[in-house]
C-alpha cells in the first residue's frame, strides 16, 4: 500500500516508456514523504480502444488508493505532484488528471498483516 494505477493511452507508451512512468511515478510517491518506499505499488494499463472528449485523443488518468490517514492538503498536494511530474513527462498532452482515493484502515488487510 499505496497503488497508483495509470490509465492511458497506448500511444503514450510510445513516447515513454512503461519503465520511464514506473519509475517516474514511484519517485513522486517516495518524494511526497507520505509513504515508505518498499510499500509503494504502481502500474500502468493501457487501452488502445477508448474515447476521451468523444473522441480518440490520448489521455492518462492516475488513480491513487492509499490508506486512511492523510490530511486533506496533503492529499490534493499529492494530485498535484503527480500531474507535475505527469505533464512534465508528457507536455504536449491536455488530457493528464489524478485523483486520491482513501481507503479506511479499517477494512485493508494484507498476508503480511496476516502473518504477524
Amino acid at each position: 500500500m499505496p497503488h497508483f494505477v495509470i490509465d492511458c493511452a497506448s500511444e503514450l507508451l510510445d513516447i515513454q516508456s512503461e519503465q520511464t512512468l514506473l519509475k517516474a511515478i514511484h519517485q513522486v510517491a517516495v518524494n511526497s514523504g507520505l509513504f515508505n518506499e518498499a510499500a509503494i505499488k504502481v502500474r500502468i494499463n493501457p487501452y488502445s480502444t477508448y474515447l476521451a472528449g468523444g473522441a480518440q485523443q490520448p489521455f492518462i488518468h492516475l488513480f491513487a488508493h492509499i490508506l486512511s490517514g492523510r490530511t486533506q492538503e496533503q492529499k490534493s498536494e499529492l494530485s498535484r505532484l503527480l500531474v507535475m511530474e505527469l505533464t512534465r513527462l508528457f507536455p504536449a498532452l491536455t488530457k493528464i488528471a489524478a485523483n486520491v482515493y482513501e481507503m479506511d484502515k479499517g477494512n485493508y488487510v494484507s498476508r503480511q498483516m496476516l502473518e504477524e
